[in-house]
């Protein structure tokens, strides 16, 4: 039997957040009903309205998100009524070639709800990257949900859905960073604090942290980093040769996504070092730089699409790393707000005052 619920809707482009009521179809077979108990507001929620991703108004915002399984549908194995869940957007398919190759966090085939979520008329919603959980509940796919520690803050749980779990993936699976290896991080929001926590858990010995903004640069020394750089006030390669005895860092992780960061990532990097870009660049940037500079630096240029994780692999570890007291999830939590909290959240997301604004249900 379907339900109403409040959710979170982008109507038009540009246009404020609304909160209204939701119908939640009752689950088909392959689905799930989450009750959600707590969602991150992200970057790519205020992308999504102002139409950087696509035109597929109106969308159910909010992706970031734990809540506990209430309802399943026929043929439902992997989760079960009172599981308490974290949502992921990389429900792989286990078909496709990536999945064949056996590299399922390259799957691009992956599952979501069959059926749409409405608005009361009638008017189908478009969830946000095929989850939207700024609701109190939500149709998902089995494949969508990840079972975790439930003695986990879901205000904490929740955020390995997107922007953590890119950052720390960006150090880990695709920096492939290890012990005493050298990093430095463009960006110091949250997913750069992620990456920078990251780059730590794994013991890199010497972490650099650049970002424009001395309070973000504060965020980041305490998330690990041992060196910052105001990038208005320092020459970002040059000191980052010097602060790595001439060589350049093993690793740089652009977590801006810019044509002029990346450039300062692959030039601030070891000769046979490697440049990792999870910032999200717009389709309307361009790259212009000397091919003999490719040629002659040698390494690797890899992009980052969620960390590269498996989510079933990376957030109970992730997780038990947290209960451990070992990586510091919960200070990625810069305040908890209501479903009607959104449209402010997104304003202090956009100056930089928060790291995660997080709604709890």
């Amino acid at each position: 039997m379907s339900q109403t619920v409040r959710g979170v809707i982008s109507r038009a482009k540009g246009a404020p957040v609304e909160l209204v009521d939701i119908v939640i179809p009752a689950p088909d077979p392959g689905e799930v009903v989450v009750a959600i108990q707590a969602c991150g507001v992200c970057h790519t929620d205020l992308t999504y309205r102002e139409g950087g991703i696509n035109d597929s108004y109106p969308f159910l915002l909010g992706h970031e998100a734990a809540g506990v399984v209430e309802s399943v549908g026929d043929g439902v194995t992997s989760v079960a009524p009172g599981d308490f869940v974290v949502l992921n957007w990389r429900a792989v398919c286990g078909q496709c070639r990536a999945c064949k190759r056996g590299r399922p966090w390259y799957c691009f085939n992956t599952f979501n709800a069959t059926q749409k979520m409405t608005l009361t008329d009638g008017t189908e919603l478009t969830p946000a990257l095929g989850i939207g959980a700024f609701a109190d509940k939500t149709l998902v796919h089995e494949g969508q949900c990840t079972k975790v520690d439930p003695e986990a803050d879901p205000a904490v749980a929740g955020l390995l859905g997107c922007g953590v779990m890119a950052g720390i993936g960006a150090a880990i699976n695709t920096g492939a960073v290890a012990r005493d290896d050298t990093v430095a991080v463009i960006g110091c929001g949250g997913v750069g604090d992620a990456a920078i926590a990251g780059a730590k858990l794994v013991g890199a010995r010497t972490i650099i942290a650049v970002d424009t903004d001395d309070t973000k640069l504060k965020w980041a020394r305490d998330f690990g980093a041992t060196h910052t750089i105001n990038a208005r006030e320092l020459d970002v390669v040059e000191t980052i040769q010097d602060l790595t005895d001439g060589n350049g860092a093993d690793v740089v992780i652009d977590a801006v996504g810019r044509p002029e960061t990346w450039k300062q990532a692959f030039y601030a990097r070891d000769l046979a070092g490697t440049v990792v870009l999870v910032g999200v660049p717009t389709p309307d940037m361009r790259l212009e730089m000397p091919l003999v500079d490719f040629f002659s630096r040698g390494g690797s240029l890899k992009s980052s699409w969620y960390g590269d994780c498996l989510p079933e692999r990376d957030f109970p570890t992730l997780i038990s790393l947290y209960r451990q007291g070992r990586l510091p999830l919960d200070r990625f939590v810069s305040e908890r707000i209501g479903l009607d909290g959104i449209e402010q959240a997104f304003h202090k997301m956009h100056a930089g005052e928060v790291l995660r604004s997080v709604v709890v249900l």
